[in-house]
């Protein structure tokens, strides 16, 4: 029997009939774009995150540029202005920032694979507008020490929570900790669309109202650009989609909780030389736990043993961003900068090894993953 990493074609089945209806109805409608099925996910979303304000977009990547090119309009950056950004994360993450016209700067991320604090404060300079936090593989930022340095420095936090869909800390839930957020609905994440769907939220109304306008081709009402804006828009047919997974977000949130909980006791047992983990979530918090990552130096070995067992597993993030060729100085005109070393963001890219980590695994399924891991030398 082979354990897949994701089995969408299953994931999705376990929504039928209503998937398939509301993807139906959609069609049938005649509205494609801009209709009422997106204004009501939005407003769903909106609600349950505990923002003021949702704006439907394209995809994740749009969703972090909006935001930027949102804040550098408003506020009167330059081009060129710096935004901090974690090494370790999808290449959007500043793939974004470049977008917007501004200059990433690298910073290294602690022993969690989130940001870290102390390498965050020595990249900052004079020129520092905003701050990405990634709420990596599922698992929350620590928003109060970035806040702290908020306070000092004067930077915006935008949330990067393509991973973090329901995840909480100290009871508000990502996407309601910083100034703004940015969702992707990737097919694959936890609250996944069936094709490419993004998500800015705020609280902030002039904020909300410029993400739209810049997402609308610059326009506030047609043939009125007053912005150059891009065209970024969430379909129908995926807002109708999100609107049946989003009720059981929670119910299959506690599913993957349960499978990383049984994964961190097995390995945790094994007491494997190899095998390293990130260390347990902080009291108050709760992972949505996106992906489940092991650490070993041996990865190519570990993964191959697995496939033995018939299990699939997934590397993510091979090359941290600042190794990454599309952001060497050629490439932009404002090239990314790195002030401080980033030791613990190479070793877990060069590291890490993702097991499946899905609401349909079974305990079967989980135990014989769990053998296999044990039985790694």
């Amino acid at each position: 029997m082979q354990i897949p990493y994701l089995p969408l074609d299953r994931i999705n089945a376990a929504f039928e009939p209503q998937l398939s209806q509301a993807v139906a109805d959609a069609v049938r409608s005649g509205r494609y774009l801009r209709g009422e099925r997106v204004a009501r996910f939005e407003e769903e979303f909106a609600r349950y995150c505990g923002a003021r304000h949702a704006v439907a977009c394209a995809n994740g990547l749009d969703a972090l540029t909006l935001v930027l090119a949102a804040w550098k309009e408003t506020h009167g950056w330059a081009d060129g202005d710096e935004v901090a950004v974690p090494a370790l994360t999808f290449a959007a993450t500043g793939l974004a920032v470049v977008r917007a016209g501004l200059r990433p700067v690298w910073v290294d991320v602690g022993e969690d694979a989130l940001i870290d604090a102390e390498s965050l404060a020595r990249a900052l300079s004079p020129r520092t507008r905003a701050v990405i936090a990634v709420h990596l593989y599922g698992r929350v930022c620590n928003m109060e020490a970035l806040r702290d340095l908020q306070a000092r420095h004067g930077f915006l936090i935008l949330e990067d929570a393509a991973q973090a869909h329901g995840a909480t800390r100290h009871g508000r839930r990502a996407g309601n900790l910083g100034d703004a957020a940015a969702f992707s609905f990737y097919p694959g994440k936890n609250l996944g669309a069936l094709g490419d769907a993004g998500m800015v939220l705020t609280d902030d109304d002039a904020l909300s109202a410029t993400v739209r306008t810049l997402a609308n081709y610059g326009a506030r009402t047609k043939y009125d650009h007053v912005l150059p804006g891009l065209n970024s828009r969430m379909d129908e047919i995926q807002a109708a989609a999100l609107s049946v997974k989003l009720p059981r977000l929670d119910d299959d949130n506690r599913r993957r909780a349960e499978i990383a909980a049984q994964y961190r006791s097995c390995i945790n047992a094994a007491q494997s030389p190899t095998l390293s983990l990130l260390p347990p979530e902080p009291v108050g918090t709760a992972s949505a736990n996106h992906i489940f990552p092991v650490f070993s130096p041996r990865r190519a070995e570990l993964q191959a043993h697995l496939g033995r067992f018939g299990v699939e597993t997934l590397v993510h993030y091979p090359t941290p961003l600042h190794l990454l060729p599309a952001f060497a100085p050629a490439k932009s005109a404002f090239p990314a900068l790195q002030r401080v070393p980033l030791p613990v963001a190479e070793r877990l890219a060069a590291t890490e090894l993702s097991l499946p980590l899905h609401p349909l695994l079974t305990d079967a399924n989980v135990d014989r993953i769990c053998q296999a891991v044990r039985d790694f030398r």
